[in-house]
């Protein structure tokens, strides 16, 4: 018989020890983790079947831990409860928005949360049965073989070096390439008729790119360029192609990333046109931060980009957040000090 794994990311040792007691006492496997660097780092090496993660922490709280694990391949579908004692139907729209599967508050009924759990794995369970959505990417591709048009994809992969502010593909050309970032950071952006740029997203390690147009065999909306040293895997447009159009759990898989996508920019839409400055900027550094990048390099002018504001401007409130202790500036580098004031601030 296969025994689960379940990863429990909590700061208290008392509630960390407890919980972890009583599932172990359930038959389960459990790994922990004292907060949610530590966590991330532990669910990208073990994969484990289920992660139970408590909302405010330390280093990088939950709502961080789910964007950089729902971001990566390895890590995008496996069960995601909080375990949190706020209570808020913010918080509670906030997290399940990020993709949390459910929300657990504190103090929790032992046999709730214990069915809870069973219920989601076995969902989880019967998903996997029809489905190899939570594969890897080297998992993708190993499928992809099966494929006899497909069979030499993973020896004719091109792999990439780009160094910063390298162009990986610009707005209006033609496709030719599904892009995988397997190492660094790009700028996905849009530019208006007098060259200004918008960014829409900063990528890491574990996303896929550039896959918006090829589903709608249309050109490039939007271009990329390097922020720092990346290594980029090139899957020729028709392979691609082949490969979704042959293989129904992949398929299914780049709808949901359209989803995500739309969901996104929606997102992003009503931060820029309802929030505050101050608010938008803490946002954006958040951005960053979720990416796992808490020492902060980049143009200021890139980052007004992702803003949406001034250059002076974006200045001005970072030299505010630095006098209020929220972050610190040395040698143009931006540290985040206090990621969950940032999260947090009020518009």
């Amino acid at each position: 018989m296969n025994i689960l794994k379940i990863l429990l990311i909590e700061d208290s040792p008392e509630h960390r020890d407890n919980l972890s007691d009583i599932l172990t006492l359930k038959g389960y496997t459990v790994g922990t983790a004292e907060n949610g660097k530590i966590g991330v780092e532990k669910a990208l090496k073990e994969k484990p079947d289920l992660i139970i993660c408590d909302v405010m922490m330390p280093e990088l709280d939950g709502y961080g831990v789910l964007q950089i694990l729902g971001n990566n391949q390895k890590t995008a579908d496996i069960p995601f409860i909080y375990l949190t004692a706020l209570s808020d139907r913010d918080d509670f729209r906030r997290g399940m928005s990020l993709g949390a599967d459910d929300y657990i508050t504190k103090p929790f009924d032992v046999t709730q949360l214990l069915q809870t759990i069973e219920r989601r794995l076995h969902k989880s369970e019967r998903l996997r049965k029809v489905s190899t959505l939570n594969a890897p990417f080297e998992g993708f591709v190993n499928e992809a073989k099966a494929l006899e048009m497909m069979e030499n994809l993973s020896s004719d992969r091109e792999l990439r070096h780009f160094q910063k502010k390298d162009i990986v593909y610009a707005e209006g050309e033609h496709p030719r390439y599904l892009y995988y970032l397997e190492k660094g950071t790009v700028k996905l952006f849009k530019s208006n008729e007098e060259g200004r740029e918008y960014i829409i997203n900063i990528a890491g390690p574990g996303t896929f790119l550039g896959y918006l147009c090829l589903h709608k065999n249309d050109k490039h909306t939007e271009s990329v360029t390097v922020l720092e040293p990346s290594d980029i895997r090139l899957i020729p447009m028709a392979e691609f192609h082949s490969l979704v159009f042959s293989n129904r759990d992949v398929n299914a898989r780049f709808i949901k990333l359209l989803a995500n996508h739309v969901a996104e920019q929606e997102q992003m839409l009503l931060e820029l046109a309802y929030n505050s400055v101050r608010k938008r900027v803490a946002s954006a550094l958040i951005l960053l931060h979720d990416q796992g990048i808490n020492n902060i390099h980049f143009q200021r002018d890139d980052l007004a980009a992702i803003v949406g504001t001034a250059k002076e401007t974006l200045v001005r409130t970072l030299s505010g957040f630095k006098l209020e202790g929220l972050i610190d500036i040395s040698n143009g580098q931006i540290i985040i000090l206090k990621p969950d004031k940032l999260r947090q601030m009020p518009n």
